[in-house]
């Protein structure tokens, strides 16, 4: 971790204090994050209810600019400028780079057909198994760690080869054993779990954007 990394990770314990007990299970998450990003791979995050949301937050946050407007390089604004000139220099001024990130849940017509077909709680199963590499991460949200189709996807990643980090709380369940790094907040009531489950992802985020993207505010 670089300089302002550490920052962003003494900022997160001096506004919350409890959370200097994981300190070091969010840095080995940042450096699986940061590991899959360089192998040119992708994070598949999923949870259910507030967990759910919380998983397409960090996509939010992930596959746009958060603190930074991630700039397209100059190479590709002029691949985009010489297909079109007119629409290629909007989106040469528009898009921005992004971190690839999946929520988990979406895609309704696939998971309401699997569920209605199959089974409902091997629909994340099926979505990792669809989606995911060796290169890529799956990043389990879970105030219990019992989810079970958090459950099911954590097996199917882990028999596809990839890493998985678990966010989770109380005692962490069956994703704070499986995981291959488990970010156990120190909380037992699912909501206070989420209420420290926010600005664990935020600082990890940001810390991804520091690393991958030039800081311009």
């Amino acid at each position: 971790m670089n300089k302002r990394q550490q920052q962003r990770m003494d900022f997160l314990i001096d506004r919350y204090p409890k959370l200097h007990i994981v300190r070091q299970e969010i840095e080995k998450a940042f450096e699986l994050l940061k590991n899959c990003y360089i192998s040119g791979g992708k994070t598949l995050v999923g949870g259910n209810g507030g967990s759910a949301a919380d998983a397409e937050h960090i996509v939010g946050e992930l596959m746009k600019g958060f603190e930074s407007r991630r700039l397209l390089t100059f190479e590709m604004r002029e691949k985009l400028c010489n297909i079109d000139n007119d629409m290629g220099s909007t989106l040469a001024d528009s898009l921005q780079e992004a971190l690839p990130t999946i929520a988990l849940g979406n895609h309704l017509s696939l998971c309401s057909a699997f569920a209605n077909d199959v089974d409902g709680n091997l629909v994340y199963a099926q979505q990792v198994w669809g989606y995911g590499q060796t290169e890529d991460v799956l990043w389990g949200i879970s105030t219990s760690g019992n989810a079970v189709n958090i459950k099911y996807a954590v097996i199917a990643a882990k028999a596809k080869g990839m890493k998985v980090i678990g966010l989770t709380g109380k005692d962490g369940g069956y994703l704070g054993s499986a995981a291959d790094v488990a970010i156990k907040v120190p909380e037992t009531e699912t909501y206070l779990i989420q209420e420290l489950h926010l600005p664990v992802y935020h600082s990890l985020c940001l810390m991804l954007e520091d690393e991958f993207f030039e800081r311009r505010i």
